[in-house]
């Protein structure tokens, strides 16, 4: 299941939701917002997302992963609009056979959709400046 929510995401559906009897691992992927970037302290995130784009493009991601992976299950939430330091604003969770097919399929999907999905956060600091932040290009190094 592929959602972009306002609301705060609920994870234990999701791992419910990826539940199998020929499951051997579920991999969960939580991003937070953290208290400091760069050395400035963070007071909030705001989440704006091309919402018909970014669906298309998770839905694109899940269908490239189950190709790569053998896939059981694949949940992915996003959420969009103003977040405050410790919420959960992405989750991504894979169920496969194996834990090392696992981890490797919920990283290439977190990794891949920060690079891809036309979600855009802008950084609200502590002294009164903020930047909105595109999708990290595949060069980037992150922190």
């Amino acid at each position: 299941m592929i959602s972009l929510t306002t609301q705060p995401i609920q994870v234990e559906p999701m791992l419910k939701r990826l539940e199998s009897r020929h499951g051997g691992a579920i991999c969960l992927f939580l991003g937070t917002v953290r208290e400091f970037t760069r050395d400035k302290r963070t007071l909030a995130l705001e989440y704006e997302a091309y919402s018909e784009m970014a669906e298309r493009k998770l839905a694109e991601l899940e269908h490239q992963a189950r190709a790569r992976w053998p896939i059981l299950g694949v949940e992915i939430a996003h959420r969009v609009g103003r977040l405050e330091g410790g919420e959960v604003s992405v989750a991504v969770a894979v169920s496969t056979p194996h834990r090392a097919e696992s981890f490797e399929a919920c990283r290439w999907l977190i990794d891949t959709l920060k690079e891809v999905v036309p979600i855009w956060k802008k950084e609200e600091w502590s002294d009164g400046s903020h930047e909105w932040i595109h999708p990290a290009p595949p060069t980037e190094t992150r922190a």
